[in-house]
């Protein structure tokens, strides 16, 4: 697989390429768990409230049992003070409810913070990538396969060479019908060149 050109201008090219795809993929990454976190102090009134919450319960929990033991008024007593273990149960609950939101928030955050740039990566950077080493690696191959595989090069760069870079051949079709080396190996050159490879 021909991942990099063999042009050192036009490698160079594709290695900085890579290297900022990598970079973006590395501070997305960062900067999501660097908001995750920040967001994830949010939750600390939410603990609190817990914390409140459960220790109010507890304290009722325990005044009202202990308030079951009085004579004539304990029953009541005890009753009331179950209401007030009642209130620790909802500042619990609004405090797991505050937590639950903030992680959602800090995960959805983050998420989107990550797969913007990585989505990007995807749909630009990394079919354009992905083209070349296919057409690269394809270009590589013709030229191993000798004279057959140098014609039909030579036969590509005068359908997609741009008629300036196919005029300083000279008679490029004629060459190429009349199986001139030369012709062929300059037609070949070019399109190889187009895929940043070495004649």
């Amino acid at each position: 697989m021909q991942l990099y050109a063999e042009r050192p201008i036009r490698r160079t090219a594709q290695l900085v390429s890579d290297l900022l795809a990598v970079l973006l993929i590395v501070v997305a990454v960062w900067l999501g768990t660097s908001v995750y976190d920040q967001i994830m102090k949010l939750r600390a009134p939410g603990d609190g409230l817990v914390d409140a919450g459960t220790g109010l319960r507890g304290t009722f929990d325990s005044a009202a049992n202990s308030a079951d033991g009085i004579p004539l008024v304990g029953d009541a007593l005890a009753k009331a003070l179950h209401g007030g273990s009642d209130v620790g149960t909802k500042l619990t609950d609004a405090g797991r409810w505050q937590i639950e939101a903030v992680e959602n928030l800090a995960w959805w955050m983050a998420a989107i913070i990550i797969a913007l740039p990585v989505l990007t990566l995807l749909v630009t950077w990394l079919p354009l990538r992905w083209r070349y080493a296919r057409r690269a690696t394809a270009a590589a191959r013709l030229r191993t396969l000798g004279d057959e595989g140098l014609d039909l090069l030579a036969l590509r760069a005068l359908a997609t060479q741009p008629l300036g870079r196919l005029a300083s051949v000279g008679e490029p079709a004629t060459g190429w019908r009349e199986r001139d080396r030369d012709v062929i190996e300059k037609l070949a050159g070019h399109e190889l060149a187009r895929h940043g490879l070495a004649p």
